[in-house]
C-alpha cells in the first residue's frame, strides 16, 4: 500500500518523543469512521451509521506506529494523514495539522472513489489497445484520494495602460483606392481585486498536472475540520508561501494583461509605451484541495493518472499494449484472409 503523501516506498521517519495521532471513532461500533464525499459527511462503513463519529486521540512514541494496532506504518517526512497498512484505519498527525501547518480552508471531496473509477472506463473505454486489465475492478481499487496542500494568495491591484492604437479605414473611388489611418491615445487604468491565486506546496506533486486537473470551484471552501481528511491520505506544506509565490503572480499578471487588453479591444493595431501593475496589498492563505490518484504499472513503467477529487477531471494517458495491438491486427488479416478464399471460391463457381 503507497503510505506516503505523493512518493512511494518511502522509509518510516523515526521522531523522538511522545506523538499525538487522531482518528475518528463510531460511537456504535467502535470502528473507523471516514468522511464521505456521496453523503457529504461521516460514515462508518463497518455498521453503515451516519454522522456517529468522534474524534479520538492517542499519544505513542513514534508516528510510525499505529494506536489501534500497534502495527508499523510507513510515513513520509511532511505525511500530515495515512492509512494503517494492517487494521486500514485512517490516522491524522496532529502537529501536521495544527499549530504552523493548520490548514485555513479546505474544498472536501466532493466525488469517491466509485465515481471516480467509472468516469476513468468512461473516458478510456474507447482505447481498444490498452492492457486489458488497465480498467479491472483490482487494479482500480488501488486508487487513492490525497489532500495536496496549496497556498493562496488574494492581490490587490492597480492596472495601467498607457499606449498607441490605430484604426485603418479603406475605400474605392473610381479607379482609385484610399487608406486612411486614424491614431488613438489609450489611457487606461483600473482597480482589481484577485483572489484565491493558487500554488501547490509540494514538492513531489508535478506543478505541471495540478495546472491541467484546475480549475477547481473555491466557492466550495469551507473552515478546515480535521475530520474531512479521515478517509484519505495528505501532506502538510513542504515549500514556504515565498517559495511558490512566483507562479501565483504569473497567474494573476496573465489574468490583468487579459483584461487590460480587453478593455483596449477594437483596435487594428496597439503599440505598449507602458505597463503596469501595482500590488497594493496581499493576503495569503493555506489550505487543501482534493486530488485521486492511481498508478497503473505497465512493463516496469508507471502510468500515474490524476482526478479532480471535486470536478472529475482526469489528467493522464492510457497506456499502449503492443501484443493487443498486434493480435488485433494478427485477427484483421486472418479475417481478411478467409474473406479473399471465399471469394475465390465463388468466383470459381460462376
Amino acid at each position: 500500500m503507497e503510505a506516503g503523501a505523493w512518493g512511494r516506498g518511502t522509509l518510516p521517519v523515526p521522531y523522538k518523543g511522545k506523538e499525538e495521532i487522531m482518528y475518528f471513532r463510531c460511537r456504535n461500533c467502535g470502528g473507523n469512521v471516514i468522511y464521505s464525499p456521496e453523503r457529504h459527511g461521516m460514515y462508518c462503513p463497518y455498521c453503515e451509521s451516519e454522522e456517529s463519529g468522534e474524534r479520538a486521540e492517542s499519544q505513542t512514541d513514534a508516528l510510525t506506529v499505529c494506536p489501534n494496532c500497534s502495527g508499523e506504518v510507513p510515513v513520509a517526512e511532511h505525511t500530515s494523514a495515512v492509512q494503517c497498512p494492517y487494521c486500514d484505519s485512517y490516522l491524522i498527525f496532529n502537529e501536521r495539522v495544527e499549530g504552523r501547518y493548520a490548514p485555513q480552508m479546505i474544498i472536501p471531496f466532493q466525488m469517491g472513489k466509485e465515481s471516480c473509477k467509472q468516469s476513468l472506463r468512461d473516458k478510456f473505454k474507447r482505447c481498444l489497445f490498452a492492457p486489458t486489465d488497465f480498467l479491472s475492478e483490482a487494479r482500480l481499487n488501488s486508487m487513492q484520494g490525497y489532500y495536496v496542500p496549496y497556498w493562496f494568495f488574494d492581490y490587490d491591484t492597480t492596472c495601467s495602460f498607457q499606449g498607441e492604437g490605430s484604426k485603418i479605414k479603406v475605400w474605392r473611388s473610381g479607379d482609385k483606392e484610399y487608406t486612411e489611418t486614424s491614431i488613438y491615445a489609450i489611457h487606461r487604468s483600473m482597480d482589481i481585486y484577485f483572489e484565491k491565486m493558487p500554488a501547490d506546496a509540494s514538492e513531489q506533486m508535478p506543478d505541471d498536472v495540478m495546472d491541467l486537473i484546475a480549475p477547481f470551484q473555491y466557492g466550495q471552501m469551507v473552515d478546515f475540520q480535521p475530520k474531512f481528511m479521515s478517509g484519505f491520505l495528505g501532506e502538510k506544506y513542504n515549500m514556504e508561501a515565498g517559495e511558490v509565490e512566483g507562479r501565483a503572480k504569473a497567474l494573476m499578471r496573465a489574468d490583468a494583461e487579459k483584461l487590460l487588453r480587453e478593455s483596449y479591444a477594437g483596435y487594428h493595431a496597439v503599440k505598449t509605451e507602458r505597463q503596469d501593475i501595482t500590488v497594493k496589498a496581499r493576503k495569503t492563505i493555506y489550505g487543501l484541495l482534493p486530488v485521486w490518484k492511481y498508478i497503473y504499472c505497465y512493463q516496469e513503467q508507471e502510468y500515474p493518472f490524476y482526478i479532480n477529487g471535486q470536478t472529475g477531471k482526469i489528467v493522464g494517458t492510457a497506456p499502449f499494449s503492443k501484443g493487443k495491438f498486434m493480435a488485433y491486427v494478427g485477427t484483421l488479416w486472418a479475417c481478411l484472409t478467409v474473406s479473399l478464399t471465399l471469394l475465390q471460391i465463388l468466383l470459381g463457381l460462376l
